[in-house]
């Protein structure tokens, strides 16, 4: 069995797509009040939002437990409108050997799209692909798309 996986979702976003990548570029700290079930923390550790090199800490709630994720933002492509996350450190290092997570708003005639893209490699054949994360990316996309049209 292999151990390098890709998993892709995109999913169709109502309320804008510059919105969605603005506020991971520029505010992902708010992201928390738009889902707060899900997020309840993003704090910057080096750098500054909206750079490529900067170190951020996230804080979430998935599989019924709290989680923390270090991430370096290692491109930001904004003609694409498109964000990569490289993984450093937490909860899913513990069953990942390289774990990246690129966010891509795009339109489709009158359609916008976010994809979400995870690219990982397990540490080992008993570790499960992180199909429950993407579920919990394709909420997390529902919940701020919910946050920014409602009324």
């Amino acid at each position: 069995m292999g151990l390098m996986g890709r998993l892709v979702a995109a999913i169709e976003f109502k309320a804008g797509g510059d919105v969605f990548h603005e506020l991971f570029r520029d505010k992902p700290q708010h992201i928390a009040a738009a889902s707060p079930a899900r997020v309840y923390g993003c704090d910057l550790h080096a750098g500054e939002f909206g750079k490529v090199g900067t170190n951020i800490c996230w804080k979430y709630f998935h599989d019924g437990k709290d989680r923390i994720a270090k991430q370096v933002i290692q491109k930001i492509d904004e003609e694409k409108k498109l964000m990569e996350f490289k993984m450093l450190e937490g909860d899913l290092m513990e069953k990942y050997k390289n774990f990246l997570i690129t966010i891509h708003v795009e339109t489709k005639g009158n359609i916008e799209l976010v994809t979400w893209t995870l690219e990982y490699e397990l540490l080992n054949e008993d570790v499960e692909h992180p199909i429950s994360l993407l579920a919990f990316f394709i909420e997390l996309t529902k919940d701020i798309e919910s946050h920014h049209l409602k009324p």
